[in-house]
C-alpha cells in the first residue's frame, strides 16, 4: 500500500536545525493555529463525549534504513483519553493530567500530544468545542522507542474518533509529523509506523510518500528490547552523525536496506536479522555513546538472535529472534553484557510486531 501527498511542512535540510525550541506559552491553552490544511470544510460534531486511544511502541532505522525505515511493537505504548470539555474555550486544546513521567509539560505548545492534537484540530476545522486531553506514558522519554511518536499517534487518532473519523491515515501522520518537527526533527520512521502499524518505508519527504510493508501474516516475527538505566537525547545522537559519508558505505547500506526490505516482505528471518546488524553508518557513530552497546549486541548474536541493533537514537538495544523462549534467553544475555560491558542495569522485554498502529480503546457516546 502506497500514500502519497504534498506535505505542507519544509523537511529538515543539512542547514536547518534538527530540533525546534518550544517557547512556554500561558496558560496552558493554545488555539489551533498551525498552518496546516483544513480538510474539512464543515465542522463536524463529537460523536462521542470522550474516548480514549493507544498508540505503540516502535523501532526506528532498523539498522541501515536511518530516517527511512520503522515498525511498530505491540504490547508497549501510550494511551490518551480526550473530551469535550465545556469549561475549555471553543477551539482550544487543555491538558489537564500527565500520568508516567514528572518531565513533560502540560502547555499543549511544548507537549508531542499537545501540538498533535491541535494540528487534527485544525485539519478538521474544529472551532466550537473545547477539548481536554489526558496523557498516560507507558514509554519512558530519551528511549529509542519512539517515545514522542506514540504520544503524538495518539493524540491524533483521539481527535479524529471523536469527531467520527474524518480524516485518513496520511492526515494523521501530517499532524503527528507537526509535533515530531517541533520536538526530535522532521522524520516520519516512528510516527508513521505509530499510525499505520507494521513496517512503514519512507519512500519520500518532499513530497511525503509513505509505504506500508506486509510482513506475512503467518509468520512470527520476535524482537527483544533491552533498555538500559541511561538516556540518550535524540539531538544529541543526531549530532553524532557524520555530514558526509564515502560512496563505498553509501553503496553498502543501501544494498543492505533494500535487503532488509525484500526479508520483511518475504518473511525472511536470517536475511532481516543479518542486513539489520549491517549498518556501517549510523550505528558505528552512536554505538561508543552508549555505554556496552557493542558487548551487548555481540552478545545477542552469540545467544542466537539473527541480528541486532540499536533502536532509533537509542539506547534501547533490539534484537531478532524466531521464538519468545529464545527472545529470553537473549534478553538475559543482553542485560548481562549492559552490565559487565557497560556498568548499566537494564530490562529485557519479548514483544511482537504490532500489526494494527494506533487505535481507538474505549469510548462514551453522547
Amino acid at each position: 500500500m502506497a500514500i502519497c501527498f504534498l506535505s505542507p511542512l519544509k523537511p529538515i535540510t543539512p542547514t536547518t536545525s534538527l530540533t525546534t525550541s518550544l517557547n512556554p506559552i500561558k496558560p496552558n491553552i493554545l488555539r489551533c493555529n498551525f498552518s496546516l490544511p483544513i480538510i474539512t470544510t464543515t465542522e463536524p460534531e463529537p460523536v462521542f463525549t470522550s474516548v480514549r486511544s493507544f498508540a505503540p511502541a516502535t523501532v526506528a532505522n532498523l539498522g541501515p534504513g536511518f530516517d527511512f525505515l520503522g515498525c511498530a511493537v505491540d504490547g508497549l505504548g501510550d494511551f490518551v483519553s480526550l473530551r469535550v470539555d465545556p469549561s475549555v474555550h471553543p477551539g482550544e486544546l487543555s491538558i489537564s493530567d500527565i500520568s508516567g513521567t514528572k518531565n513533560l509539560s502540560k502547555n499543549p505548545l511544548n507537549n508531542c500530544a499537545g501540538i498533535a492534537a491541535i494540528a487534527t484540530m485544525k485539519m478538521l476545522n474544529i472551532r466550537s468545542v473545547g477539548l481536554s486531553l489526558s496523557l498516560e506514558k507507558g514509554l519512558p522519554l530519551g528511549s529509542g522507542l519512539g517515545s514522542s511518536a506514540a504520544s503524538a499517534a495518539a493524540a491524533a487518532v483521539a481527535v479524529n474518533e471523536l469527531f467520527g473519523r474524518k480524516l485518513e491515515v496520511k492526515d494523521l501522520v501530517l499532524a503527528g509529523l507537526e509535533s515530531e518537527a517541533k520536538v526530535s526533527g522532521y522524520h516520519a520512521d516512528n510516527i508513521a509506523p505509530a499510525i499505520m502499524g507494521g513496517f512503514v518505508l519512507i519512500r519520500s519527504y518532499d513530497p511525503l510518500e509513505l509505504m506500508s510493508l506486509q510482513f506475512p501474516v503467518e509468520k512470527d516475527l520476535i524482537f527483544v528490547l533491552v533498555s538500559p538505566d541511561f538516556e540518550a537525547p535524540t539531538k544529541k545522537m543526531r549530532a553524532a552523525l557524520p555530514a558526509e559519508i564515502g560512496m563505498s558505505h553509501h553503496v553498502w547500506n543501501c544494498s543492505q536496506a533494500g535487503a532488509l526490505v525484500a526479508s520483511v516482505l518475504q518473511g525472511d528471518l536470517v536475511g532481516l536479522g543479518k542486513a539489520l546488524s549491517s549498518d556501517k553508518i549510523v550505528e558505528p557513530k552512536r554505538a561508543p555513546l552508549i555505554p556496552g552497546m557493542v558487548g551487548v549486541k555481540k552478545a545477542a548474536l552469540e545467544a542466537g538472535a539473527f541480528g541486532c541493533t540499536i533502536s532509533g537514537a537509542g539506547p534501547t538495544a533490539v534484537a531478532v529472534v524466531g521464538s519468545e523462549d529464545r527472545g529470553v534467553e537473549v534478553g538475559e544475555r543482553m542485560v548481562e553484557a549492559f552490565w559487565k560491558e557497560g556498568n548499566l542495569k537494564a530490562v529485557a522485554m519479548v514483544k511482537r510486531l504490532d500489526r494494527v498502529g494506533a487505535r481507538l480503546v474505549g469510548s462514551v457516546p453522547r
